[in-house]
Order: structure tokens, then C-alpha cells, then sequence
């Protein structure tokens, strides 16, 4: 597949490295940053274009006659809108992914008109076939973290109705220091599923004999309604969040207070510029807004927050965020988080006191993932920082094709991937070996190496 990329920033850069790490992708990145393109030239194997993204003259040389889609990912909204325009008007191309940022295009989708089945005849709106929302992708990120104190990470899968869970045992867990087949002794009414172990970063393929060690950062899956439950056999049942303190007023900072006013926790917003403070003190209900740095270790004490139960540093810059996250966390801040963009440090940041790291590239890759490969795949999400992915496909074909009327044990994966959990109708089936799959299934699979996604892709093809 013929892909462009507009914009080599903090995503677009996530983006040309996740697909183009895939055979099948002929991956062109665009930009005005001519150094930054160089750079990114050197790392990954993909084509480089200068120019001005929304530019007819810049598309053509990106090749957009011939490409099958424009991802534009530029921090300029009107210029990914205006981008994917010019590239349905002049060239034609058929998938167009458009980054928005601002909640006021978001809130109006009808700006938007897909253009990829039967093209309609009149435009009513910009040929946008998808828009992406980093800010809102990372804000329900961070809002599934509050609402499961001691997750590392929460993705949904089946609409919602299952998700993955990765978490750190700790003893105190009933499950930890015992095999995983005692979790079906301890919780006989719940169907959960360990998908992975990793003990000082190696990957663990777990079977029912693998014991939980201390420290183990176990990724499991289960139905939406019984995640808590798994959760306390891996560490002791945390109490629920109600005390939260925001650092960072911008849209992820104000999109997070919103939320969790309207599930009524105690929120307090520090926002270090007195304007902003103001504006977004005049849109909030029931958060405390101060206006002053959050690395000033004075406001924090006078604000309590040792008594806060989740501090969230969000603000634009990852060193402001890395160092009032540590702060808070050596004042008494039960659980801290941090936005941080460069994966090399959220991998540091997160093996030390910094509890999670929020890579909002990683956050958002999977939904541009998931569109890209479509058809087959209906979600896609990064986990460990991009190191493994979770995916959730549909098995098709007749039986005794490469998975349709196969037993999961029968199905030739490459390594480090494993069929987790099958969807089929209403039903949620935690898959065993002895698992037959049938045609129209949703299988979620986990990979521990995302090298190996094009070959599972095409074991699930018709």
C-alpha cells in the first residue's frame, strides 16, 4: 500500500515507523522541517518530501496521483483539512486521514464527508474519510487508568465488552507466588485469560504451570464487568480514585477535568499561564483552578497533595512533566502519571517512582493502525511503549481454510503471538487450545513482537 504521511512530528513520526516496519507499506513522509526529515530519513527506510503539506505542487511529488491514502498529521487542523481536500479534488485519492485537535471541528462531524464507497456526486463538507483526535484518544486513556487504580494500561476490545488489563503484581496479590491455574480455584465464576508476562522486560509465554512472581508485569483479559476482580489476584485491591490533581491546563488537562466532574471527583487544575487559568476556570463546574507551576514544591504542599490519590502532569512540555510528577510522588502523591512523548524516556520514566508514562503517539497509532490495515482488522493497540500489540481481527473463509474450522492448538502463529479471546455473537470465550474457530469470529490475538504482524494479517484473510 502506497502511504503519505503529512507532518513528521511526535505521530506522524510513530506513524511512518509502525507502517513502514510493514513489508507490504511503501511509506512517504512530507514536511516543511527539511533537518527533521533527514533525520528520520536515516532511521527508518521510507521516501522524504519538503514542502507545505496542503500544497497541490508537495502532493504531487509525494506521488499523491498513485497513493491509496493521505494520513495528514500536521499540528495545523485547516492544513490536514484542507489537505485531504485538495488530495481527493486534484488526485483523487482514496483514503484520507485527517488529525483534529480542536474540539470545536470534533463536536461537528458533519464537516466531514467520507468519499471511499460510493463517492457522493456534491460535496457538503471537507473529503475527510476519518479524523483522528489525539487529545480526546489520550484523555479516555487516562480517565480508564483512574477508574482501575493500579493498571498499567487498559484497552478495549469487542465495543467494549472485554478489555486487556496490563498491571505490576505486587504481593499482597492472591494470585502471586501461584501457578496461573489457581486463578480458575480462586475466581470459579469469572472467565479471565493471562495474555502475557514480562519479568525484567524479557517476554514470558505463560501457560497454566507459570508461577506469578512479585514484580511481574502481567497483561490479562476479561469481560468489562469482572476487570476488578482479576485485578485483586494480581495486588491488593486499591480504593477507588477521589481525589485528583491535574498539572496543565491545556486540551488534554481541561478535557480530563471535564470528565471527571461529571463522575464527581475532587479535581484541582494547575495551570501556570494566569489567562488560560482564567478562561478555563470560567468552563469548568466544581475543579479548583490555581494558577502557578507544579513544580513548586510550596503550592503543592499547601494544596495537600499527599492526599491525592492520582497527580496527572499534562502539560506541553515532557521535562516540566517528568519533574513535577517525581516531586509529587517524594511529597506523598499515592499514584502519579506523566505525558511523555519521547519513548525512550517514558520506558525510563515508568521502571522508576514515576507510576505510568502516557505516550500519546502510542495512544493514538492504534486507531490509525487499525483503519490502515481494515478490512480484516477492527482494533489495534500498542502496548509497552510499541514493543507489543494486541489486535483484534475477523476469521474468514470456508472450513479447513488457514484458521476457519481449525483448533487454536492447529493454527500455525509465528512466535511470540497467541489467540487470547474469541468473540462470536453475544459470546465472550476465553480461547483454549482445543478451541475451533468459526467463520465471522473476532479473534483477539497478542503479539509480543509486532514484527510478525503482516504474517498474522494474512493468516486471517479469506
Amino acid at each position: 500500500m502506497k502511504i503519505i504521511i503529512l507532518g513528521a512530528g511526535q505521530v506522524g513520526r510513530t506513524a511512518a515507523q509502525h507502517l513502514a516496519r510493514e513489508e507490504a507499506n511503501d511509506v512517504t513522509v512530507v514536511d516543511t522541517d527539511d533537518e527533521l526529515l533527514r533525520d528520520l530519513q536515516d532511521r527508518i527506510d521510507i521516501r522524504t518530501v519538503q514542502g507545505n503539506a496542503a500544497s497541490p505542487k508537495t502532493l504531487e511529488l509525494a506521488g499523491a496521483a498513485d497513493a491509496d491514502m493521505i494520513v495528514a498529521l500536521t499540528n495545523s487542523d485547516e492544513v490536514n483539512m484542507v489537505a485531504c481536500q485538495v488530495a481527493w479534488s486534484l488526485f483523487g485519492t482514496k483514503t484520507k486521514i485527517a488529525r483534529i485537535r480542536s474540539e470545536a471541528f470534533a463536536r461537528r462531524p458533519e464537516i466531514f464527508v467520507s468519499t471511499e464507497g460510493e463517492p457522493p456526486t456534491e460535496l457538503s463538507g471537507f473529503a475527510v474519510d476519518m479524523y483522528v483526535s489525539p487529545e480526546e484518544l489520550v484523555t479516555a486513556y487516562i480517565e480508564r487508568l483512574i477508574r482501575y487504580p493500579g493498571a498499567l494500561q487498559v484497552v478495549d476490545f469487542a465495543d467494549g465488552r472485554v478489555r486487556l488489563v496490563g498491571l505490576r503484581a505486587v504481593k499482597g496479590g492472591l494470585l502471586v507466588g501461584q501457578p496461573i491455574r489457581a486463578i480458575r480455584q480462586h475466581i470459579p465464576r469469572v472467565d479471565a485469560r493471562v495474555a502475557a508476562i514480562y519479568r525484567g522486560g524479557h517476554s514470558i509465554v505463560p501457560d497454566g504451570d507459570t508461577v506469578i512472581e512479585h514484580n511481574d508485569e502481567v497483561f490479562f483479559i476479561a469481560g468489562t464487568d469482572d476487570i476488578r476482580t482479576v485485578m485483586a489476584e494480581m495486588r491488593k485491591t486499591e480504593d477507588t480514585v477521589k481525589r485528583v490533581v491535574i498539572a496543565g491546563g491545556g486540551n488534554i488537562g481541561l478535557r480530563l477535568a471535564l470528565k471527571l466532574e461529571e463522575d464527581n471527583h475532587q479535581v484541582k487544575l494547575i495551570e501556570r499561564s494566569t489567562a488560560r487559568a482564567r478562561k478555563i476556570s470560567e468552563q469548568l463546574r466544581s475543579t479548583i483552578v490555581l494558577n502557578g507551576d507544579a513544580a513548586d514544591e510550596e503550592l503543592l504542599v499547601e494544596e495537600n497533595i499527599d492526599s491525592a490519590d492520582v497527580f496527572c502532569s499534562l502539560t506541553n512540555s515532557e521535562e516540566a512533566n517528568i519533574l513535577s510528577a517525581l516531586l509529587a510522588k517524594r511529597l506523598g502523591a499515592h499514584r502519579v502519571m506523566a505525558l511523555i512523548t519521547r519513548p525512550a524516556y517514558a520506558e525510563l520514566m515508568q521502571s522508576g517512582p514515576i507510576d505510568v508514562a502516557i505516550s500519546p503517539q502510542t495512544v493514538t497509532i492504534g486507531s490509525l493502525l487499525a483503519y490502515v490495515r481494515r478490512g480484516d482488522v477492527v482494533q489495534v493497540h500498542s502496548l509497552r511503549g510499541g514493543s507489543a500489540e494486541a489486535m483484534e481481527t475477523i476469521a474468514h473463509g470456508s472450513r479447513g481454510g488457514k484458521v476457519v474450522g481449525r483448533a487454536v492448538e492447529a493454527i500455525r502463529l509465528p512466535e511470540g503471538a497467541r489467540i487470547i479471546t474469541i468473540v462470536r455473537g453475544d459470546s465472550v470465550i476465553m480461547a483454549h487450545h482445543d478451541t475451533v474457530i468459526e467463520t465471522d469470529d473476532h479473534v483477539i490475538l497478542f503479539l509480543a513482537d509486532k514484527r510478525h504482524v503482516e504474517q498474522v494479517e494474512r493468516l486471517f484473510q479469506s
